[in-house]
């Protein structure tokens, strides 16, 4: 009888990953507005190159953990090599996750965590860049996915010569 009332209960249902943001801020910034410094226009057609960074950690407590988004922003005269001005911001997302398998953890904690913060982050970009005097910068969407790909897959080609 025991077999027949587990043939009846219907099939487990998988348990869903659970995640929370406890809470977000700006570890470090520097804006440093180089076209003001030499006395010059900013009125020229820029150049804005972008380099992203990710790093996370687990905390003390049990199921938390820290991501940050590491930007690092450049903006080039079009005409010429003038920079006009460099943003590096540092931006932090603390959370609290469940029922991540192990192994799906680190890409996890490097896709979901930072496209759940950067939307916070854009904003923040784009008041430094307006307060610092230039139009508001509005970062494209980062491809998250494709960003872990390519870290990964560098990691792999850097570590095969060591192996030959």
């Amino acid at each position: 009888m025991a077999e027949e009332e587990k043939a009846a209960q219907p099939a487990a249902q998988p348990v869903q990953p659970q995640m929370r943001v406890l809470g977000q801020f700006v570890r470090d910034m520097s804006f440093e507005n180089i076209v003001a410094q030499k006395g010059a226009s900013p009125d020229v057609q820029p150049d804005v190159q972008v380099q992203v960074n990710l790093d996370a950690k687990k905390r003390s407590q049990d199921n938390q953990y820290e991501v940050a988004i590491k930007l690092k922003i450049t903006s080039k005269a079009k005409e010429g090599e003038t920079v006009l001005f460099v943003l590096e911001v540092d931006y932090v997302g603390l959370f609290h996750i469940e029922n991540v398998p192990e192994d799906q953890m680190h890409p996890f904690l490097l896709i979901e965590c930072p496209r759940m913060i950067f939307p916070f982050l854009r904003r923040v970009v784009s008041d430094i860049t307006r307060d610092g005097g230039f139009p508001p910068l509005n970062l494209e969407n980062i491809d998250f996915i494709s960003l872990y790909r390519n870290e990964i897959a560098r990691r792999q080609n850097q570590a095969a010569p060591a192996d030959a």
